[in-house]
């Protein structure tokens, strides 16, 4: 990545002079340039729209845990820009994503499983392991990594793995339902969730499981022309570039599995960076290649131009897979 790369992403929105900063040049939270970026960033009007839509937490009932419209993919999101739970909108979402918490440890959504698909067809809360995993993680980005009840929720959900990875397992409330796969294979959403929680816990960070969970990803990308379990492909609309990163796509995988430093002389590993590495533009810039219609104000989701938000996200990920 050139200096003309890095100039042009301090050229862009708050949030990005912020992350660019502190993600791709190293300086502190303290850095005057670095505070004055976070403070500008707290006040755009698009981060204070997120905020005050999670501010009504938990918001609609669950119907599509793949929407990029659903609450805790954006509380995801904006702790990956680095709000904690001192900053004070922050401190009240988080209170409330806590306020309902399953007798298993988990943190509950409302949501309505069909009859006809194992549930009960009523509006209950009630949690998943496609969901489960994201909120706990952003609980633990956001600063509450010592609180019991997170510790809780994530001692439960580690303790769900098999030999293979995470299952679709979900609570007792929803009845009979599972995903459209066979019982013994792993989720590969689910273990990606998973290893992005492990990720946030030193303790668990080279443990058993994400050993587990990371070898159940890199090897159904070694399979991915015949093993798709749960109907999750890695075939061309996978390794599609897009922002942010919600869903089972190769910047997500890649993002998640680059947090583990055992991993990096791999050469599936390598596989998946260098399928990305392909796509760049002049100078490190990346277009984005599929979007989310619902963040249509941000500068990722267009197909036409290089967009800064995307190269920052692809830049993070490849200096973080070195």
């Amino acid at each position: 990545m050139n200096e003309k790369t890095i100039e042009w992403l301090l050229e862009g929105e708050a949030w990005l002079q912020y992350r660019t900063r502190v993600d791709l040049l190293g300086q502190a939270e303290t850095d005057p340039q670095v505070r004055t970026a976070r403070k500008a960033m707290m006040a755009d009007p698009k981060i204070q729209s997120l905020l005050a839509e999670l501010g009504k937490w938990p918001g609609a009932v669950l119907n599509s845990h793949k929407s990029a419209s659903q609450p805790f993919h954006k509380l995801a999101f904006l702790a990956d820009l680095g709000f904690k739970v001192s900053d004070v909108p922050v401190k009240d979402i988080a209170k409330k994503v806590m306020e309902h918490q399953s007798i298993q440890g988990p943190f509950q959504l409302p949501m309505n499983i069909p009859a006809h698909f194992g549930g009960s067809g009523r509006d209950e809360w009630a949690w998943a392991l496609c969901d489960a995993p994201i909120l706990v993680s952003a609980l633990i980005k956001m600063g509450l990594g010592d609180d019991k009840r997170v510790q809780a929720a994530v001692q439960y959900l580690d303790g769900l793995v098999r030999e293979n990875g995470w299952p679709c397992a979900v609570s007792p409330e929803l009845g009979k339902f599972r995903g459209p796969g066979r019982k013994e294979d792993p989720c590969p959403f689910a273990t990606l969730a998973m290893l992005k929680l492990i990720s946030r816990v030193p303790d668990l960070r080279e443990g058993k499981s994400a050993k587990i969970g990371v070898e159940s990803l890199l090897s159904l990308w070694e399979a991915s022309r015949k093993q798709h379990p749960y109907m999750f492909f890695m075939g061309t609309d996978f390794r599609k570039l897009k922002a942010p990163m919600f869903w089972y796509d190769i910047l997500h995988v890649l993002d998640i599995l680059s947090q583990f430093k055992w991993i990096r002389k791999d050469k599936r590993f390598k596989e998946l960076s260098s399928v990305v590495e392909a796509k760049a533009g002049e100078g490190g810039r990346y277009t984005p290649e599929s979007v989310w219609a619902v963040w249509k104000d941000w500068d990722f989701a267009q197909k036409k131009v290089a967009s800064r938000g995307l190269t920052f996200f692809i830049q993070r990920i490849l200096m973080e897979a070195k």
